[in-house]
């Protein structure tokens, strides 16, 4: 176990609380992975810790009737189906320039404070400490309808009216598609070449190398940007109990 002047993680307590004190030995111990399907407790408060659990199909149930909707307001604003198509097209290509750009500069970022770790725990250092957590795999729902307010409000401003909602939904079915996937390569049994290749992919993101392979539904952006792993990255440090 990592200790930061003194101080232990103790696994069998709520650890959202616990994670601020490792300071600078917090980025090595939440890069340690637990490969169980337990998953540890976050909260004392029990509503609290309901609200980091949620259930892989709460996604689509939740957020594709807002999509459906949203494209449908650009439709009666008058745009055809040709247009739409391309708006949500282009909505999906945005959010996976999105998905690369949080995972990599948001998600990655170091933290030493307290409070830098313990919101860095809660926003994804949870999910590399105990990647096969069932119930913490997607994101709260709760934390993405706040999240929405302030990205419709830029596609707005930044299109017209009668698209803005197209876009948004598009881009609002690229995060579904993303949450989804992203459940599947963790507890899926892929079958295709296609996905074999993507999960194993994605879980060497965590266990093997983790300061590469920053892409979820595809690797385009790590081609890109030059982070696609290869054989000569540094292998991250193996779980130590």
């Amino acid at each position: 176990m990592v200790t930061q002047q003194g101080f232990i993680v103790d696994l069998n307590k709520p650890l959202v609380f616990q994670v601020g004190h490792l300071g600078e030995a917090y980025q090595e111990w939440v890069h340690q992975p637990i490969a169980t399907k337990e998953g540890p407790r976050f909260f004392q408060n029990a509503f609290w810790e309901f609200l980091t659990l949620t259930h892989w199909w709460a996604i689509p149930l939740i957020w594709l009737p807002v999509v459906s909707w949203s494209i449908s307001m650009s439709m009666r604003m008058g745009r055809t189906i040709s247009e739409i198509s391309l708006m949500v097209i282009f909505g999906i290509f945005i959010w996976t320039l999105m998905e690369y750009t949080l995972h990599r500069f948001l998600f990655h970022i170091k933290t030493s404070s307290y409070w830098g770790n313990t919101a860095h725990y809660l926003i994804h250092g949870c999910h590399h400490k105990h990647p096969m957590d069932g119930l913490r795999l997607v994101f709260p729902p709760a934390a993405t309808a706040i999240l929405c307010i302030p990205i419709y409000s830029l596609v707005r401003y930044l299109s017209s009216p009668s698209s803005a909602p197209a876009m948004f939904g598009g881009g609002l079915l690229g995060y579904v598609m993303y949450d989804v996937t992203h459940y599947y390569l963790h507890h899926g049994q892929p079958t295709s070449k296609v996905t074999r290749k993507l999960k194993k992919y994605h879980l060497n993101h965590h266990f093997r190398i983790q300061n590469k392979g920053f892409g979820i539904t595809s690797s385009l952006w790590d081609k890109v940007f030059g982070t696609f792993p290869n054989n000569n990255t540094t292998k991250a440090p193996p779980h130590r109990s």
